[in-house]
């Protein structure tokens, strides 16, 4: 049974204040979906293996649906543009958005994850950019998954998934209620590394070959002092120029990078 189209005309329709309010970043009125705005997103999430929940699609850009054999189950709608327009939140919007459940991950999956585990922390990060770039090149440098710690921006903040360029829809990103969920990788063998501005072990000194945690600090404050406490080792990444400190997702990058080079070398694969 393939997906039908139905025609929806009312900013009263359930279907659109879920879509409106998920793009508010409000799990709470949208039932806890997520939205997706874009073919780029959407496809990304459908090779993923998800299931989309609801598709929309403004009148005169039916040609943008996905496949139906993809989504055979996935209600799909057409919207008058203005419609769609007052409903999805970006500026030039493709004409086309969809309705995700959001993935659950739990540190069960993390702990899981083929060794040589490589996970990236992202202790009190604020700005979405940051940490969907993040995402992004955890993806790219091969990384386990990604553990957000209390404070951190939500994984699925409108801005993080852009930034993300869809690496949020594949990557195993875990929610933390706890600092304390660092201490269970530490227990499973997971060596923690936390990046440090200064009077850390120089990048290059330090091995990474092994299972290991690269830990993130908030962009102005860095490093709390109780979560340093929760590092086996303090690391910098040397810089000849005159800043002070790097962009937490340039910094984040750099030790995903400087990881993945390590291993490629140490199994003959640089």
């Amino acid at each position: 049974m393939l997906s039908s189209m139905l025609r929806v005309t009312s900013r009263q329709n359930s279907r659109v204040k879920q879509l409106r309010a998920a793009f508010a970043d409000n799990l709470r009125l949208s039932d806890g979906l997520v939205a997706l705005e874009g073919t780029h997103l959407i496809t990304e999430a459908l090779r993923s293996g998800l299931q989309l929940d609801a598709i929309f699609v403004r009148e005169g850009r039916e040609a943008l649906l996905p496949d139906s054999r993809l989504h055979p189950y996935t209600p799909t709608f057409l919207m008058e543009k203005n419609l769609f327009d007052s409903a999805v939140a970006t500026e030039s919007p493709q004409g086309i958005a969809a309705l995700l459940r959001v993935p659950e991950a739990s540190m069960e999956t993390l702990l899981q994850a083929t060794a040589p585990q490589l996970v990236l922390i992202a202790a009190g990060l604020q700005d979405p950019g940051n940490l969907g770039t993040l995402l992004r090149s955890a993806e790219a440098f091969a990384a386990s998954g990604v553990l957000c710690l209390p404070g951190t921006v939500g994984t699925w903040n409108q801005k993080t998934i852009r930034a993300s360029a869809g690496s949020v829809l594949r990557m195993t990103a875990v929610r933390s209620r706890s600092q304390e969920d660092v201490l269970l990788l530490r227990k499973a063998g997971i060596q923690i590394f936390a990046a440090v501005a200064d009077r850390g072990l120089p990048l290059h000194t330090v091995d990474l070959t092994a299972p290991c945690a690269l830990l993130i600090g908030n962009e102005g404050a860095g490093l709390s002092a109780e979560q340093l406490t929760l590092a086996d080792t303090r690391i910098t990444i040397p810089c000849p120029g005159p800043v002070e400190s790097l962009n937490a997702a340039v910094a984040g990058s750099l030790l995903l990078y400087e990881a993945t080079r390590q291993r490629q070398a140490k199994s003959g694969h640089a």
